[in-house]
């Protein structure tokens, strides 16, 4: 009987497991997991309501040193397909305005449990407690060793081994870089991990600011060049800016791009010019005709937040209606350019995915590992990191399926083999 070992149970592995098992009934699949429990990440995603993809998926919208090399793989997985796998095991979703697809229920255990669900119908073996320490060439295919949930140590043969242990991010959830290290230590090309899609601390934070939230436009620049922008709610925390727009941007950020003197710059009130907002803070003071800064912050801003601004402007310490000419066009460009300086990405603990990994050019369009047929990588060890909005799990998901897909066909095709017929030499010889 054919076997297929994945390695590794959060996303990418358990969709690998079940369209392997899918696609290949008669084999044998087992799954090893670090943790107590598989999808322990997964049941975070989205804050817990797992936002499983998105109807805009495009390679722009994808974090890698290769481009090029993202184009075939995302074209393998097939933007309609994942959402597609879905549906057909049972799974009813509902999408947003900003194209994010989320389980009907908001729930992300209900993404587990289905999974759970088909994975014991199909015989898959879901073994948590198993820590993978070594992966060697062996009679035409793998031998995995690992140490079991009773702590001792193991060893199980494979006709394919699909390595899904993830990166570096969340190790609140159990995640260390143990995956793309795995990968390194295959023989693979490795780009630099990053932490990606996470906060930004600031050289010169407002811990007066800390948890207050505002719409705003963010822009990424570089000097005087513009790189990014993101319109969204900012969070203010007493190291920096947070929120999705400032996580989207942290992806430009990557050690490879080199930026000499990275800003973000919140425009407070996208929607107006600069020449409009200083018409309506001079109106304002009229309207509100107080003495206070409290008094003519009120119905505009968080008066804390006003407060600073005001500060950032350089403006008086007097009442508003006594502020010299032209400070209401200055205070109106501080808050259309308010910028933050010397940037440094928070670490994997708030990270949401991880930057850099397995370079793409070393897999093939089935995820398989150029000259080591029958394995396979998949989701966050390899170097792509997808934007906030479901597009990581698009591709933890989507390589898990293809990758299974062509392990399934792989096991069946060398069970099938002449017992006198030799395995094709690998370029690489994974160990470790």
């Amino acid at each position: 009987m054919a076997h297929i070992l994945i390695l590794g149970g959060g996303a990418a592995g358990l969709a690998a497991a079940l369209a392997a098992a899918q696609a290949a009934p008669a084999a044998r699949v087992t799954v090893l997991e670090r943790n107590p429990k598989v999808g322990k990440k997964l049941l975070a995603t989205g804050n817990g309501r797992c936002n499983l993809d998105n109807t805009a998926i495009a390679p722009e919208k994808y974090f890698t040193a290769d481009p090029a090399a993202l184009q075939p793989l995302l074209a393998a997985v097939d933007a309609a397909a994942p959402l597609a796998w879905f549906e057909q095991l049972g799974l009813y979703t509902r999408t947003d305005e900003a194209g994010r697809v989320y389980p009907y229920s908001n729930q992300a255990a209900d993404v587990l449990a289905l999974l759970e669900l088909h994975l014991q119908r199909h015989t898959v073996q879901l073994r948590p407690g198993c820590t993978v320490s070594t992966l060697r060439q062996s009679k035409g295919g793998y031998a995995v060793q690992f140490t079991n949930a009773e702590g001792d140590t193991e060893s199980l043969r494979a006709d394919a081994v699909i390595c899904a242990m993830g990166g570096a991010a969340g190790p609140q959830f159990g995640t260390d870089g143990f995956g793309t290290r795995f990968a390194a230590d295959c023989g693979g090309q490795m780009r630099p991990l990053y932490p990606c899609l996470t906060a930004l601390q600031c050289a010169k934070p407002n811990k007066s600011l800390a948890g207050i939230r505002a719409k705003a436009a963010a822009r990424l620049l570089d000097g005087d060049r513009v790189l990014a922008e993101e319109i969204g709610e900012v969070q203010f925390t007493d190291y920096g800016l947070s929120g999705i727009c400032i996580m989207q941007l942290s992806g430009l950020l990557a050690p490879g791009r080199r930026l000499r003197d990275p800003v973000v710059e919140l425009d407070l009130f996208p929607e107006l010019s600069e020449i409009d907002l200083t018409r309506l803070l001079a109106r304002h003071a009229i309207q509100t005709a107080s003495d206070t800064l409290a008094g003519f912050w009120t119905g505009l801003l968080n008066v804390k937040l006003g407060y600073a601004l005001w500060e950032a402007a350089a403006l008086p310490d007097t009442a508003p209606h006594a502020l010299p000419a032209g400070s209401w066009q200055k205070l109106a460009r501080t808050a259309k350019h308010w910028r933050f300086e010397g940037l440094t990405p928070c670490g994997w603990r708030q990270a949401q995915t991880t930057g850099g990994g397995l370079a793409l050019t070393e897999v093939e369009p089935t995820f398989q590992f150029k000259g080591c047929p029958g394995l396979y990588f998949v989701g966050e060890t390899l170097d792509c990191a997808g934007s906030c909005g479901g597009f990581n799990l698009h591709w933890a998901f989507g390589s898990g399926l293809v990758a299974g897909r062509s392990a399934a066909g792989h096991a069946a095709a060398g069970r099938a083999l002449p017992k006198a017929s030799a395995p094709a030499k690998s370029r690489k010889k994974p160990h470790r």
